[in-house]
């Protein structure tokens, strides 16, 4: 199923890539051939009844399918009509109506389904130029949008309760340009002054229900595709092999969610907003990479087990990851960071465990930036790899951690660290490979803060003994008041020294 869903999408994704491009005479056959060979190289049988009246070329049904044998399913898009007007300066508009319809079918757990998706736009205004290798595809719109018609379980339709989705994007100008090479190239850019989605959901049986709603504003893209002439989309192996890869970021200055619905009988809300944000990926045969981040986000949420709402915010918020992902014998760098910064919580959520204040309610941040190098042991667009397997996918060889930072109620850890990593010694650490190397870490109010646990009656006087003997243990007294150092150092015979004293 999910494997089917997949294709399913990337075909509408190859759609609106299509869809959206150097000046030079082009002809309504350049384009229309271009397009057969675009989704025909891509696996996609495409059909269509092509006329000519003078400098206009209507396509009359044009089909899109792709079977999926495997999964007994299929995914089919119909377009009664597009017309290609050549303009007389070696340009040509596409014209296509103002909805049609998108059909997927399919079987999963023994039962067959069938889903009808509406494409819909107002004033879509599209026009190629270039050459037959070097189009360019410009358009404006008002607005583009796609939601879910109707859906059959075993030919009988499910209420629009049941599920329902819809996205639309308004105010949309864009450019995208195909080149045509060893590999088709794709640059694109897009600006959406909205973004809103719609999604709901109700199951039946359980009673539980779900309703979504949002929008982006100033919805802005830029990216390259890099998409293989010729491979078999069956095979995710071969189709990155061949030279797929993708390089793009979206980015928005303000985002809202309503969220509500019911869970074990019990109902809840959510509501979040946030000034603006950017999400970046990359992926090609070797590496893939995300770059994630928010500004200014705020989340309230209502439960009906509480009388209140849960009031949160963060002045960003993010998350970064760079693996790689093909199966080698080579050791390949990584890197892996996040960070929550400034998050605070209402003071009535405070009041639940601090009634009386004693905590202090400064904004809590917590951030982390490391390195570091890996071998991947196993493929990952293998359709045969067993994602339970207790094998491990791959041999950590270094880390290198440049920032740690936790910061809240009153406390502060501080500390930067570089190991390697010993994957032919697993014994001296319990399975996991040996490391060597040092960590420096700076523990400020620590002290202070066990004081006030204390008063709080949260840790006891026997609790506290323990932790201060243990940071006794480990760290020795800084220069300023109630702060605490300590060098942690793993030595490649399997000792470990704090502050130069052996405690293994």
């Amino acid at each position: 199923m999910s494997v089917f869903l997949r294709r399913s999408c990337g075909a509408v994704l190859a759609y609106a890539v299509a869809t959206q491009g150097a000046f030079a005479d082009l002809t309504a056959n350049d384009v229309w051939s271009d397009w057969q060979s675009y989704f025909t190289s891509m696996g996609y049988t495409v059909t269509g009844d092509e006329s000519i009246a003078g400098d206009v070329t209507t396509i009359s049904n044009m089909t899109l399918s792709l079977t999926f044998p495997e999964e007994d399913g299929q995914f089919q898009m119909v377009m009664p009509e597009m017309t290609l007007t050549e303009n007389g300066d070696g340009t040509v508009t596409i014209g296509l109506p103002e909805s049609f319809p998108m059909d997927v079918t399919g079987k999963a757990d023994d039962e067959e389904f069938a889903a009808k998706v509406i494409y819909s736009h107002s004033q879509l205004n599209m026009v190629v130029s270039g050459t037959p290798g070097d189009m360019t595809y410009d358009y404006t719109a008002d607005k583009l949008g796609i939601a879910l018609d109707t859906i059959e379980v075993d030919g009988e339709p499910l209420p629009n309760e049941v599920f329902s989705i819809a996205v639309e994007a308004g105010d949309l100008a864009g450019r995208s340009r195909m080149q045509i090479g060893e590999h088709r190239n794709i640059t694109q850019s897009f600006n959406s002054e909205t973004l809103t989605y719609d999604l709901n959901f109700q199951d039946p049986e359980s009673g539980e229900s779900g309703l979504i709603n949002g929008q982006l504003g100033q919805l802005a893209f830029e990216g390259e595709n890099v998409i293989p002439l010729d491979f078999d989309m069956s095979d995710p192996q071969a189709f990155y092999q061949a030279g797929f890869a993708f390089d793009g970021i979206f980015t928005y200055a303000s985002g809202s969610t309503d969220l509500s619905g019911t869970s074990e009988g019990q109902a809840f809300s959510m509501n979040s907003t946030s000034e603006g944000g950017r999400f970046a990926a990359s992926i090609d045969a070797e590496r893939i990479a995300y770059d994630i981040a928010q500004n200014s986000t705020k989340l309230a949420v209502t439960t009906a087990d509480l009388p209140f709402p849960i009031e949160l915010s963060m002045a960003s918020a993010g998350l970064n990851f760079e693996f790689p992902i093909q199966q080698s014998d080579e050791i390949q760098p990584f890197a892996f960071g996040l960070n929550m910064t400034d998050f605070t919580m209402s003071d009535v959520l405070w009041g639940i465990f601090d009634p009386a204040g004693a905590l202090p309610r400064d904004p809590a941040t917590i951030a982390l930036d490391t390195t570091g190098t890996a071998k991947v042991l196993m493929n990952i667009f293998d359709p045969e790899i067993d994602v339970e397997s207790d094998e491990a996918p791959g041999e950590l060889h270094s880390l290198k951690i440049s920032q740690l930072l936790v910061s809240l109620v009153g406390a502060k850890l501080t500390g930067d660290g570089d190991f390697a990593f010993d994957n032919s010694n697993t014994e001296e650490f319990g399975g996991m490979p040996s490391p060597s190397g040092v960590a420096n870490l700076k523990l400020v109010g620590a002290n202070q803060l066990i004081d006030t646990l204390i008063g709080m009656g949260l840790i006891s006087d026997d609790d506290a003994l323990g932790a201060r003997m243990m940071m006794g243990l480990m760290a020795v007294p800084g220069d300023e008041p109630d702060t605490l150092n300590s060098t942690i150092e793993f030595t490649e015979d399997g000792q470990i020294l704090a502050n130069g004293q052996r405690i293994k």
